[in-house]
């Protein structure tokens, strides 16, 4: 980040501190049963999500546009808590609530980073699903593997860039008075209000980055499900309605698990108390990557008939091998 400072100006010193104190969770009774949860949430996460992965690159017939999504949600979702539940966990069971402040921005970049990607692989879902249901003849030739794959990598150059200008913006910060962060991990409107210099471009640009990156994905599939269901509408019998309806089950789920939680936490601010607050915050950030890949195998077809195929493999291999070993 030198560079981001010295194009502010080379005579400029800001007072960077050697850490800072995360606090979140400190004062919440019972508070160890919930690290017993965040550690279980943080395993199915891990195994589900890499087995998606592993399913998606084990069969052939899953190497569509879609799966490129679902694949990328899949990484996004074992990343983003493998940067998060850890961490969390060392600092508050493990007594260490100090992060220095370089590994403290590098927590906040990963975390945002990843948490952004989640939102953004739902767009590129739905518009997966809103070409396969208005436009059913051309998907083909609309949503390419080249388009997808282009897609995601914009994505995410999009999010490595907004993440990298709110930590840079963090660290033209002085910060002279208090270094305590009051949330579970290294929270970007926590930091920046902590300043004893001017924040005001942190505190302008972050609710846009909240707009860019969350609110403005939400627009996008409110508004293509508005368009699926209006061409559902059109459709003759109500069987075929639903057929192509069932096609979306699962990501409206998922679409509803990632942001009924925010608009809610959201919406009500002021009114939940902080430590309830904090504790939702948490479980809307870990608790989406453990059931993803629980919805898409139990609500994806294509899926569950790749997991079936793949264990009667596994079965007729193993009965192969007992065999010979008989013979």
């Amino acid at each position: 980040m030198d560079f981001f400072n010295s194009a502010l100006g080379r005579n400029i010193t800001f007072v960077h501190p050697a850490y800072f104190r995360i606090t979140g969770f400190t004062g919440i009774q019972n508070i160890k049963y919930y690290y017993v949860f965040l550690f279980f949430v943080y395993i199915v996460s891990v195994l589900g999500n890499t087995a998606v992965m592993a399913l998606i690159l084990l069969d052939h017939t899953l190497k569509t546009p879609k799966y490129i999504a679902v694949f990328s949600l899949a990484f996004v979702d074992m990343l983003g808590n493998s940067a998060l539940v850890p961490k969390v966990l060392d600092i508050f069971l493990f007594n260490h609530p100090y992060i220095p402040y370089n590994n403290c921005l590098t927590f906040l970049f990963f975390c945002y980073a990843c948490f952004s990607m989640q939102a953004l692989n739902l767009v590129a879902l739905s518009y997966d699903r809103l070409i396969a249901v208005i436009h059913p003849l051309h998907y083909h030739v609309k949503v390419t593997h080249r388009f997808m794959l282009s897609l995601i990598t914009f994505f995410w150059v999009f999010v490595i860039t907004v993440c990298l200008i709110a930590v840079g913006l963090l660290t033209r910060l002085s910060f002279c008075k208090s270094v305590v962060v009051n949330s579970f991990f290294c929270d970007h409107g926590q930091i920046f209000r902590l300043a004893c210099n001017d924040n005001t471009p942190n505190f302008v640009i972050s609710p846009m980055l909240i707009f860019l990156i969350l609110w403005l994905p939400l627009v996008f599939i409110l508004f293509s499900y508005s368009f699926i269901a209006f061409a559902l509408s059109k459709v003759a019998t109500f069987q075929e309605r639903m057929r192509a309806f069932k096609t979306c089950t699962g990501h409206l789920s998922l679409v509803t698990i990632f942001f009924i939680p925010l608009l809610i936490t959201f919406t009500m601010g002021s009114k939940i108390n902080p430590n309830a607050r904090i504790i939702n915050l948490s479980l809307t950030m870990v608790f989406p990557p453990m059931l993803n890949p629980i919805i898409y195998v139990l609500q994806t077809q294509e899926i569950k008939e790749s997991l079936k195929k793949i264990i009667k493999i596994r079965k007729q291999s193993k009965i192969m091998t007992f065999l010979k070993c008989r013979s």
